[in-house]
């Protein structure tokens, strides 16, 4: 059974190589998502389709975590909000017991919003997979690479490391 996450709070590209590289992250696609009330507003992220028998809400969620700037409130925060976007109210509660439970790793308070998800607006074809058409690209060597490489030491076991190192070669 495959579940679906938005998560937010980079650029897109950046985010989507990270879940594209994860072990049971089945698809990955980018462009805009919103939410309702006082975050209707369009914010660039990605929704995914995960196999929860291999690898865990809690680990996505800390893998998103520690690879944005989770706790920095910084003026781009329209473009690229720090949030978990949720298919429901009971997919939101766990999200946000599980960030409760990780804010005890960090030493600032996490920023990231837990929203349910309203729609989600596909970014162009040219730009879906990115970082995996084309890693040679400057700002995939210069931005997403050093991303990746933190990636795979911290997440060693839920990275497919042969994917990331065929690309970042």
């Amino acid at each position: 059974m495959r579940n679906k996450l938005g998560l937010g709070g980079s650029c897109y590209w950046c985010t989507e190589a990270i879940f594209s590289s994860i072990i049971g992250v089945e698809t990955v696609e980018q462009g805009w998502l919103n939410s309702f009330d006082d975050y209707s507003s369009f914010s660039e992220g990605i929704l995914l389709e995960y196999d929860p028998d291999t690898i865990t809400l809690r680990d996505l969620i800390e893998i998103h975590l520690l690879t944005h700037s989770s706790t920095s409130n910084h003026s781009r925060r329209d473009k690229y909000r720090s949030a978990v976007y949720c298919q429901n109210i009971e997919q939101q509660k766990e999200v946000m017991n599980v960030i409760s439970t990780l804010q005890g790793d960090f030493e600032q308070p996490i920023i990231t919003l837990t929203l349910l998800i309203n729609e989600f607006n596909l970014s162009p074809e040219h730009y879906q997979d990115y970082f995996y058409t084309a890693p040679e690209r400057p700002f995939c060597q210069n931005i997403i690479v050093p991303k990746l490489v933190k990636l795979m030491k911290k997440f060693k076991n839920k990275v497919n490391s042969e994917k990331v190192n065929k690309a970042i070669k």
